[in-house]
């Protein structure tokens, strides 16, 4: 890990006099998606200034929140922070570290909004997490105040399904053979995941493409909304999105090997129909949707063994 010992963590955290919520923001949980640690920091010196005001609660903003990966302008640093997201008593990669820090400072806060951006062209949306339930893979009892949030945060389109999907092709690993330690259904626990599992509610705000112009002001509206959804600024509530679409995953598709090549160039919500070409496997083998829907996530760098791309449909949850 060259530079590891000039790397730190930072977080800039503000209080006002009255009670209230405790809401977290991250930037660069992946180091090539800088659209939330501008955003970030924008907010932060508005604050500074006096321009901007928390009358209540707090506010803990981490502008970086993998310093390695961002600072090597990459995804990762020496594995996604965005995977596998626990603490450990024998840290071993540099993202073991980051979780050491990270994870108790998000257990105690009462909301997380994360942002992030994607690799191709695109609209931002809001990943949401699974409705009120009781099961064992994600329980949750808070899904009406997650997604309130979510819908004054200045996008239209909300997704959802993200670990059930996830644990699907966990499933379809294990089916294939892969081991238990490739195809763990933990490593698709990211900051938002474990923010639930402790209590809080949490949002992944994808702002855009990486590079789009516009995507760090979808980050920073969005901040702006979440402080004066939650009561922590003076500024006048939000109003609840209208025209909304509301999407679900319900399928991944890894890159098999290096060859596998897409059949166009796919963007993040490129509607498919039944039967259609997105892809082709190294060896000819053509990959076709199985109905009609959406293609999410679309990666033509995905390394092989990686999600490649997800499927999703419509959804009556928003």
């Amino acid at each position: 890990m060259s530079g590891q010992e000039a790397l730190h963590f930072q977080s800039v955290a503000f209080s006002g006099l009255a009670p209230g919520a405790r809401l977290i923001v991250l930037g660069a949980v992946h180091g090539n998606e800088t659209c939330g640690t501008r955003a970030i920091r924008r907010a932060i010196a508005e604050i500074e200034s006096g321009r901007l005001d928390v009358a209540a609660g707090s506010v803990t903003f981490v502008p970086v929140a993998n310093p390695l990966a961002y600072a090597r302008r990459r995804r990762m640093g020496d594995r996604n922070l965005n995977r596998s997201l626990v603490p450990t008593d024998t840290p071993v990669e540099f993202e073991d570290h980051v979780a050491n820090w990270l994870c108790p400072l998000l257990a105690e806060h009462d909301a997380l909004l994360d942002l992030h951006s994607f690799h191709t062209a695109g609209e931002p949306f809001v990943m949401l997490g699974p409705e009120d339930n009781n099961g064992t893979l994600e329980p949750f009892s808070r899904s009406a105040e997650e997604t309130a949030l979510a819908l004054r945060l200045g996008v239209r389109r909300f997704v959802d399904g993200w670990l059930d999907t996830y644990a699907a092709g966990v499933a379809r690993r294990l089916a294939a053979g892969a081991s238990a330690h490739e195809a763990d259904i933990h490593y698709g626990v990211g900051t938002t995941e474990y923010m639930r599992a402790h209590g809080g509610i949490a949002l992944t705000l994808e702002c855009g493409q990486h590079d789009d112009p516009a995507a760090p002001a979808v980050a920073y509206r969005a901040i702006h909304n979440a402080l004066a959804h939650l009561g922590l600024s003076g500024a006048p509530a939000p109003a609840a999105a209208t025209a909304t679409e509301a999407l679900r995953l319900y399928g991944v598709v890894d890159r098999d090997e290096a060859g596998d090549r897409f059949d166009r160039d796919w963007a993040s919500f490129d509607r498919v129909h039944a039967g259609e070409l997105i892809g082709t496997r190294h060896d000819g083998t053509r990959v076709v949707a199985d109905q009609d829907g959406y293609v999410v996530f679309p990666n033509p760098g995905a390394l092989p063994g990686q999600e490649w791309f997800y499927l999703a449909r419509p959804s009556g949850r928003v």
